[in-house]
């Protein structure tokens, strides 16, 4: 797509403007680091827009921290001081409305993520959010929590203008159909294949 000109227009009626603005599914998948970090930098410049921004934290717990949660809601409380950009929401393993909060079994994690997907399909029936990050929600999916034909169905049919981005390896070939953009990201090397450890500022 040279200087933002699309390779191929197709005859489906929509106006430019309609086209352009159309609401996508986006996944980052692969076994490359970046992935969620990606979703993330969509969720800010989502922010910079003022649309409102909610974040559901799959698989990782409520004691692991990440440098965006941290930026996302101060940029949260930001909005609600001050007015500017837009307001945000972020759900994780382990906390607020929706997961387990002890470590339990495979069984108890199954459950919290299907509430969590639950939540998820009321916020999209109710265009609670402007842009979706389900962080990590691949995994729920190819483990049988969560069924992929329904994830396919509630986000193609999903009304309004309303973003969605999923992250994590592994992403179902049903989904990858369904998607508007995917981006697998590729490892070409990593400091952990010499033996290092993920460190502040980098990982987290």
């Amino acid at each position: 797509m040279p200087q933002g000109v699309p390779v191929h227009v197709p005859a489906d009626g929509l106006t430019t403007r309609q086209r352009r603005n159309r609401a996508l599914v986006v996944v980052h998948t692969g076994a490359g680091k970046g992935k969620s970090t990606a979703a993330f930098g969509l969720a800010l410049r989502g922010w910079n827009q003022g649309w409102a921004v909610g974040v559901f934290q799959f698989v990782k717990s409520a004691k692991w921290k990440v440098g965006e949660e941290s930026v996302l809601r101060t940029l949260g409380r930001l909005h609600d001081e001050t007015g500017e950009g837009g307001p945000v929401t972020w759900h994780k393993m382990g906390e607020g409305w929706s997961w387990i909060q002890r470590e339990g079994t495979q069984e108890d994690h199954a459950e919290a993520a299907r509430q969590g997907w639950e939540q998820i399909k009321r916020d999209l029936a109710a265009e609670t959010y402007r842009v979706y990050v389900l962080d990590e929600f691949t995994y729920p999916m190819k483990w049988g929590w969560v069924d992929v034909d329904e994830v396919v169905a509630v986000l193609r049919d999903r009304p309004g203008s309303q973003h969605v981005v999923i992250t994590g390896r592994d992403a179902d070939p049903r989904l990858i159909e369904a998607a508007d953009l995917v981006t697998e990201m590729t490892k070409v090397k990593h400091p952990m294949d010499a033996g290092q450890k993920g460190q502040r500022g980098i990982e987290w």
